[in-house]
Order: C-alpha cells, then sequence, then structure tokens
C-alpha cells in the first residue's frame, strides 16, 4: 500500500514539473515572440521531439538549400540560439551566426547533419504529447493566439506525426531562419563560438 501510494505521490510530481516546464517554455516563446500562434507553439515542440531528420533528404541537398536561404535570411539582432520545446533537447541556431562569421557554413552543416543521424525515435506517441501541452496551454490560460479551427488542424497534425511552418504572422515579423542541432552536439561543437 505504501509503496503504491510512493509510487502515485512521484507520477503525481513527474506530472507537475513537466507542466511547469511546458509552461515556462511556452510564456518565454510568446514572451519573446508575441505574434506567436499555437501553431510556433506546435513548431517549437515538434522539433524538440523529431529534431532535424525530416528535412534532410541528403547532404549535398541540405547544404545547396542552406547557401540558398543564407541569401534570404533577414539580420536577427536577437541571440544566436535558442531552445526548442521545454527540454531543450535541440536548439535553434540561427544564421545570422554564420553572416556574423562565428561559425562557418560547414560547421552548421555538419552539426545539423549529424544531428538528423542521431535523431532516436520515442515509444510514446506524439499526438498523447501535443494533447498534454495543449491542455497545459488551456489549464494555465496561456496567452497564445489560437481558434478552434487552428487547434483542430493541430491536432489532426499530431495525430499523424506531421510538422508544420511557422504561422503566416510569425514568419512576417521575425522572418526565421536557422538549423536544429542536437543539444550535445551544439554544446561540443558551436556554443564557445555563439556566446556573446
Amino acid at each position: 500500500m505504501c509503496m503504491a501510494m510512493m509510487a502515485m505521490g512521484f507520477a503525481a510530481c513527474s506530472e507537475d514539473a513537466e507542466s511547469k516546464q511546458i509552461e515556462n517554455a511556452v510564456k518565454a516563446l510568446v514572451s519573446q515572440y508575441p505574434e506567436a500562434t499555437l501553431q510556433d507553439v506546435y513548431k517549437s515542440f515538434y522539433q524538440e521531439r523529431f529534431g532535424p531528420g525530416h528535412m534532410i533528404p541528403n547532404v549535398e541537398n541540405a547544404r545547396n538549400y542552406l547557401m540558398s536561404e543564407m541569401e534570404q535570411a533577414a539580420e536577427n539582432t536577437g541571440d544566436y540560439f535558442e531552445p526548442t520545446g521545454s527540454e531543450g533537447k535541440y536548439v535553434r541556431i540561427y544564421l545570422n551566426a554564420v553572416s556574423d562569421g562565428k561559425i562557418s557554413t560547414e560547421q552548421l552543416l555538419d552539426a545539423f547533419v549529424e544531428s538528423a543521424n542521431n535523431v532516436e525515435p520515442r515509444a510514446d506517441k506524439w499526438a498523447d504529447q501535443w494533447a498534454n501541452i495543449v491542455k497545459v496551454i488551456e489549464e494555465k490560460q496561456l496567452p497564445v493566439k489560437t481558434n478552434d479551427e487552428l487547434k483542430q488542424l493541430l491536432k489532426e497534425c499530431s495525430e499523424q506525426d506531421e510538422a508544420v511552418h511557422h504561422s503566416e504572422a510569425y514568419n512576417q515579423v521575425y522572418r526565421p531562419h536557422y538549423r536544429i542541432v542536437e543539444r550535445n552536439i551544439f554544446e561540443q561543437q558551436l556554443k564557445r563560438y555563439l556566446v556573446k
């Protein structure tokens, strides 16, 4: 009986800690990006779960696309990097880190490709994780721009493990250009060059 009660207590503490992590991550995202919508929250948490693997057909294509995107990237006046989701398993590295000469294109590409090759599948369902994130947002009444149609669309995307683009509002205001890198690879290969 005592062991069962203790197990239930640990589970409740774990759920509380996870909810707090989600709450803090969403608050940080909407604080830094006030035009962010629920779609942008989905994208951040999706990137944390799936990493960059869904974006790389092959290394040469990835290099060509990166070079093309470098020409279009707007100047990012913020930090060179930021964590995804609530656990920080992955980091967004903004392309201005390359244009500002902090790292080379090849350093970023190598870290990006290595990250994609290191993605480990998870046993739990993304749809369940996303439902929990939405639950926390609603219970905590977090100021995330959304509507019923968008909620339904993202629910359907989560059930198919589908990625989404940033929202139109987010793209227009922030013009995001970055690559996703796994946290340990970032720490070992890039962080020392990017800390301001």
